[in-house]
């Protein structure tokens, strides 16, 4: 994004904020899908996200970082701000198995879609943390500053993600297997 598109954004310039839109919707849209379940509450955070952007514009300085970073930022606070609205719970592992078990794709059919269907149906606890250590690079020590945790809480539902979507690729892989015979 160039210093011009976003001073003429904030100058209201609206072929310029559909610019940045365009440019920006599609993967702010997959990093909101990541967070969430079902996809209502992914384009209400995309809308709340791209409100944010939109407003604080003026803020975004050239000088300490790119773009891209500042606008994912943006992207992920509010998703964190909705989920924390919603109050998020850092949920026992059996409740997630449960949930594990519907609509698991076959492996050979695994692809980015599939993957992010098996994390967002981890529960909240377990998807935000995974998402924010394992996709955004988080340590425990942010996560933990960010959800109002402790870091052994973090690493907890780190190591409980991992090992139920390890169980999800077995069922997927099992189903495959069953499927292929």
């Amino acid at each position: 994004m160039t210093e011009l598109t976003v001073l003429e954004c904030i100058r209201g310039n609206r072929t310029a904020q559909k610019e940045l839109y365009d440019k920006y919707a599609g993967s702010m849209y997959v990093l909101c899908q990541r967070y969430f379940q079902c996809r209502e509450e992914a384009m209400d955070a995309l809308q709340e996200g791209f409100i944010k952007v939109f407003k604080d514009l003026g803020q975004f300085d050239a000088a300490k970082g790119s773009f891209v970073q500042w606008i994912r930022r943006i992207f992920i606070n509010t998703c964190l701000e909705l989920l924390r609205k919603r109050k998020m719970i850092f949920s026992d592992i059996n409740e997630m198995y449960d949930l594990m078990e519907e609509n698991v794709n076959a492996l050979d059919n695994l692809g980015l879609k599939d993957l992010v269907s098996l994390i967002q149906k981890l529960p909240d606890g377990y998807r935000t943390v995974f998402n924010l250590y394992v996709i955004e690079g988080y340590s425990h020590a942010e996560i933990a500053g960010m959800l109002n945790i402790t870091e052994n809480t973090s690493k907890s539902q780190l190591f409980k993600a991992k090992n139920a979507l390890k169980k999800a690729f077995d069922m997927a892989f099992n189903y495959y297997e069953y499927e292929s015979k």
